[in-house]
């Protein structure tokens, strides 16, 4: 029997990816989308764009219980990937009511329906590194304490107690992926390694000649996106929930992403980068690096992409997707985007 898949988030790099991957392994995939969004297919649905005729979509606010409990009174789910957030830990301290509201109550939203309409589904909340802030001990694992230094990591913590709460008090399948730092050519132009590839790119066309970013001493556990998705449909197959962090057990800092993204194009970072104390944190998250061994001991879950192999990747997708749209006439907006926006790692 076909398997039905439900992503919040799908627009997004992860959703994106998870869908590619559970329509690979047979699945039936619905997804909920923000009404606005269908208004603009053409960039809010970029990322999906090569599967919106194998997807099904719910115009669906997480804002609104009501809306939520609507499309599962519907649709009788399988699992549920819970990955919609206001991800941008800038933002949130910029907004962190707006952070709060949605990815708290949203969670909570979600939860509550499936324990009311859909008990049987399981479900995958999608945790972050970013919970362990101002760590007690290197490297974090799934007992490490959570001290998180932004509102966007406090509203995490918060996701994954609720998370665990249902699994504890309602019986349902509920688990929490602790996923550290994960990238891709999907990852959104706000985010440090995005805002640097494409930028590279651009200055290597000449159509930008410097990168302004923040803290390059800062240190993350950065892997690919596609490995990780893998681990989240991993969990929910397990015969018991469990949370699992998720990392490549390897740091690495901004300033080797940046050198080594230079190098592709044969240009020294030196020369290009420039260090902006505006895209500075105001409560800095200095060093994260998981330990993934439970994940690799019960998962069976192992990372295929090195550090560098991701950096490349993404150069040269920006550089091919630059190169079209220059022969196409079509220059676009996003170089803008790159150079105005704030340093998320």
């Amino acid at each position: 029997m076909t398997k039905k898949a439900l992503i919040t988030g799908i627009t997004g790099q992860d959703g994106s990816y998870l869908a590619d991957y559970l329509l690979s392994l047979g699945y039936e995939v619905h997804g909920l989308v923000r009404r606005v969004a269908l208004e603009a297919p053409e960039t809010r649905f970029s990322r999906i764009t090569h599967l919106l005729d194998r997807v099904t979509l719910h115009p669906t606010s997480l804002e609104s219980y009501a809306s939520i409990f609507h499309v599962f009174s519907k649709h009788d789910f399988d699992e549920c990937y819970h990955l919609a957030a206001q991800s941008f830990v800038a933002e949130s301290f910029a907004d962190g009511f707006s952070t709060m509201n949605m990815n708290i109550n949203g969670t909570h939203y979600v939860l509550a329906a499936l324990r009311e309409l859909r008990p049987r589904c399981r479900f995958y909340f999608a945790g972050s590194s970013e919970m362990f802030g101002n760590v007690n001990e290197v490297p974090q694992n799934e007992s490490t304490s959570f001290q998180p230094r932004s509102p966007y990591g406090i509203s995490k913590v918060a996701g994954f107690h609720l998370t665990r709460n249902y699994r504890e008090a309602y019986g349902l399948f509920c688990v929490s992926g602790i996923l550290f730092n994960h990238e891709s050519p999907r990852r959104g132009f706000e985010f440090v390694t995005r805002k640097t590839t494409s930028t590279v790119a651009r200055i290597k066309l000449g159509l930008a000649n410097e990168l302004r970013i923040g803290n390059l001493d800062a240190k993350r556990d950065w892997g690919h996106a596609k490995d990780y998705v893998r681990a989240m449909h991993a969990m929910l197959q397990q015969a018991q929930p469990d949370d699992f962090v998720i990392a490549t057990g390897q740091t690495h800092s901004v300033r080797e992403f940046c050198e080594i993204a230079f190098a592709e194009v044969d240009l020294d970072y030196r020369e290009f980068v420039k260090v902006d104390e505006r895209y500075y944190r105001p409560a800095e998250v200095d060093l994260l690096i998981g330990d993934a061994s439970k994940a690799r001991r019960v998962l069976g879950w192992e990372p295929t992409y090195t550090f560098r192999e991701l950096v490349k990747e993404m150069v040269a997708s920006d550089l091919a997707e630059l190169r079209s749209e220059s022969a196409g006439g079509d220059f676009s907006r996003k170089g803008a985007k790159v150079q105005s926006s704030t340093n998320h790692v």
